[in-house]
């Protein structure tokens, strides 16, 4: 009679954070719904009985997100509007004793590798020949491709070690089929993700082998597009170039997180690495990789950051022209390295800081964009929204970088599919234009 009732439970999986995250989301729906459970992902609809909150807790604000978020479901069932609500994730990792205080509606919680226990509270089996498939929550054209998991770093500001351990990548042959199981699927599109992409296979392999990773996944049938997200600057592998520039499936594209510019920010970052050598590695990308688009992020506010520092973050950021770039603020983060002093830049410093470096930014991308006014690209369109149809180059990921919008009224894609397009207009962060094939 029990089991007859659960598998009457509908599902609702609520993912906060970043796409590692959406990944781990992925997995666990995949194993619900061969478990007969029928689950639903970020609905809205109130018609669930069963709320898994899959949390972050990288920053100050995402952690609050996340509690927010388990608040006004635990406000839910104490209004009788759902019968579970279990949480999971990073938070949930870091934080556990402390919410089960704080919350105890919660009826379990379950850090970021504990997806068997959560199942098993559901009366679910964890099925091992699921790995290397996944239900997709994304647009069925691309999805993540998580190639490790943990870090090995000793950067002083982070706490994602606290939350996801020890570095730990998964096999090349393993991948390989997961990439095909996607392929099947009509994925075009492969995001590969990880706290640190260069030190991919040291632990299972004793050396680093992105590159190798990269031959084998752009032999994958069906996969036009490979992405490489999260790199670590400091002793950059520089095959990873050389890779690029052989395999026309890896776009000309790198998401490497440079945090600050400053020598002595960076010293006390513990980022092991220095502007000069920031420089020189941008320097060696753009030659052996001449179209390559360089996206990166910033971190303002770090504890003793004075406003010479900044400036030189700024100068630093004029003059490489970054592609891409976003800027975080500074968090204290218990645990960390830099917990251990004083968070002396105060909130409307580091505010006032970032608005002005994506100030900065904002010119760079209008430049780079006015630059492709009657250039044409290849573009994959992920949707149709309001009257454009918004896809993407090769330099842009999705929902982070710039989109390309062809009008609707005018002419007509496909969703998923690759048309050219010439561009026709520009603004700071968005290319319009017309498909010529």
């Amino acid at each position: 009679m029990k089991a007859r009732t659960l598998r009457q439970d509908k599902v609702n999986v609520i993912t906060l954070g970043c796409s590692k995250n959406l990944v781990d989301s992925e997995d666990m729906i995949t194993q619900l719904r061969a478990n007969d459970y029928e689950v639903v992902h970020d609905s809205n609809e109130e018609d669930a009985n069963v709320i898994i909150v899959n949390t972050c807790g990288f920053i100050d604000l995402a952690k609050e997100e996340s509690v927010n978020t388990i608040l006004q479901y635990a406000d839910v069932k104490k209004q009788g509007g759902i019968d579970k609500l279990y949480v999971t994730g990073c938070l949930s990792q870091r934080y556990k004793d402390d919410l089960e205080q704080e919350i105890p509606e919660v009826d379990a919680y379950f850090g970021t590798l504990e997806l068997p226990g959560l199942l098993a509270k559901l009366n679910a089996d964890y099925k091992h020949e699921l790995i290397g498939e996944r239900v997709l929550t994304t647009p069925q054209h691309f999805a993540y491709l998580k190639i490790s998991e943990g870090c090995n770093r000793t950067c002083s500001f982070c706490a994602i070690p606290l939350m996801r351990g020890k570095h730990i990548s998964k096999p090349i042959e393993a991948l390989v089929k997961e990439a095909e199981n996607l392929a099947r699927m009509g994925v075009k599109e492969l995001m590969l993700i990880a706290q640190e992409l260069t030190y991919y296979g040291l632990d299972i392999y004793k050396e680093r082998q992105l590159p190798q990773l990269l031959r084998a996944l752009a032999a994958v049938e069906g996969i036009e597009w490979i992405r490489l997200h999260y790199a670590y600057p400091s002793k950059f592998p520089l095959e990873i170039f050389a890779a690029m520039a052989e395999l026309p499936e890896v776009c000309d594209y790198l998401d490497i997180p440079l945090q600050h510019a400053s020598d002595t920010v960076l010293e006390r970052m513990r980022r092991q690495i220095t502007q000069a050598e920031t420089r020189a590695l941008i320097e060696e990308a753009r030659k052996q990789v001449p179209n390559i688009a360089i996206r990166t992020t910033m971190l303002v506010g770090y504890p003793g950051e004075t406003e010479e520092e900044f400036q030189e973050l700024c100068d630093f950021v004029r003059d490489m022209k970054f592609d891409r770039l976003g800027v975080f603020q500074y968090s204290h983060e218990e645990d960390t390295r830099a917990y251990e002093v004083e968070d002396d830049v105060p909130a409307e410093v580091k505010a006032d800081r970032a608005n002005r470096l994506m100030e900065i930014q904002q010119s760079i991308s209008l430049e780079h964009n006015e630059s492709k006014v009657g250039q044409t690209y290849k573009v994959l369109f992920d949707r149709k929204e309001g009257e454009f149809f918004v896809g993407r180059t090769e330099y842009d990921s999705p929902e982070v970088d710039n989109e390309v919008l062809v009008p609707a009224a005018k002419q007509y894609v496909r969703i998923g599919d690759y048309a050219q397009v010439r561009i026709t207009e520009a603004s700071d962060y968005d290319l319009y234009g017309e498909v010529v094939s």
